[in-house]
C-alpha cells in the first residue's frame, strides 16, 4: 500500500469524494489542481470533513511528484492538457489510475453519449501520453461522485479495473478496497476500458430516469 496517494483533479466532485473516503481510511492524500490556491482550499475542506485524515494541497506537477500512485480524475476535455503538462514530472515506476470518461458533454453534447477516442478509450490515450515506464490502470468510472463525497452514505458496489499488468491492477485494487463498501473486479486488459468507461454514460441515464445514484454489482464472482 503506498504511503500517500496523489489525486489530480480532487477539487472536482469525484476526486474530492475519493480524497475524503481514502483519507478516512488512513491514506495520506495529496490533492492536486491546476491552481495551487484551489488545491489548498480543497485540502482544508477535506480536513474539515475528516479531521483525523492527512491532506495536503499542491499544484498538479508538485502533487504528481509526491506519490508512487497518482489518480487522474479530471473531465475528458482536460485529460490531454494535464498529461502533457505532467510529462516532465511523471517518472518510471509510477502507477497512474485513470478515471477519465470521454462523455459527449466535454464538447457540449449529451452526458449520456460517448465521444470516439482514436486510441480506443481515455485510458488508452493516457497510456500513449505518459512517459515510458509509467503504468496505467483504468478504474472508478461507475462510482457516483455525490455518493462518495457523502460520508454518511454506506457504499455497496463494485469497481471495474482494467490494466495490462496484473501487479499494477493489484496495487489499484488494494488501494480502492480500502474504501468500505467498494469491491474491485479485474476486467482484463486496458483495451477493455472502452467498455467500462461507457458504463458511466449508461448510469447517468439510469440516474436521471430513476432519480438515484446507481452503481454496478457483478454477480457470481
Amino acid at each position: 500500500m503506498p504511503e500517500s496517494v496523489s489525486i489530480l483533479g480532487a477539487t472536482g466532485a469525484l476526486g474530492f469524494g475519493l480524497a475524503v473516503r481514502l483519507g478516512r481510511a488512513g491514506t495520506p492524500i495529496v490533492i492536486g489542481s491546476r491552481d495551487a490556491e484551489r488545491a489548498a482550499q480543497a485540502a482544508e475542506r477535506a480536513k474539515a470533513a475528516v479531521p483525523e485524515g492527512s491532506f495536503e494541497g499542491l499544484e498538479n506537477p508538485a502533487a504528481a511528484q509526491r506519490s508512487e500512485v497518482v489518480i487522474l480524475s479530471v473531465p475528458f476535455r482536460n485529460q490531454s492538457e494535464n498529461l502533457t503538462n505532467l510529462k516532465p514530472v511523471l517518472r518510471e515506476g509510477q502507477l497512474l489510475i485513470d478515471a477519465t470518461v470521454p462523455l459527449a458533454a466535454a464538447v457540449s453534447g449529451k452526458a449520456t453519449r460517448m465521444l470516439g477516442v482514436w486510441q480506443g478509450s481515455a485510458a488508452q490515450q493516457a497510456e500513449e501520453m505518459v512517459p515510458d515506464g509509467v503504468r496505467v490502470v483504468s478504474a472508478l468510472h461507475t462510482v457516483s461522485a455525490a455518493v462518495l463525497a457523502d460520508l454518511d452514505h454506506a457504499l455497496d458496489e463494485d469497481v471495474l479495473v482494467c490494466g495490462n499488468r496484473k501487479a499494477d491492477k493489484q496495487v489499484a485494487i488494494e488501494l480502492i478496497e480500502r474504501i468500505d463498501g467498494l469491491r474491485c473486479v479485474d476486467c482484463g486488459p486496458l483495451e477493455n476500458s472502452r467498455t467500462t468507461e461507457s458504463l458511466t454514460a449508461l448510469l447517468i441515464g439510469i440516474n436521471v430516469r430513476y432519480k438515484t445514484h446507481a452503481g454496478i454489482k457483478i454477480t457470481g464472482v
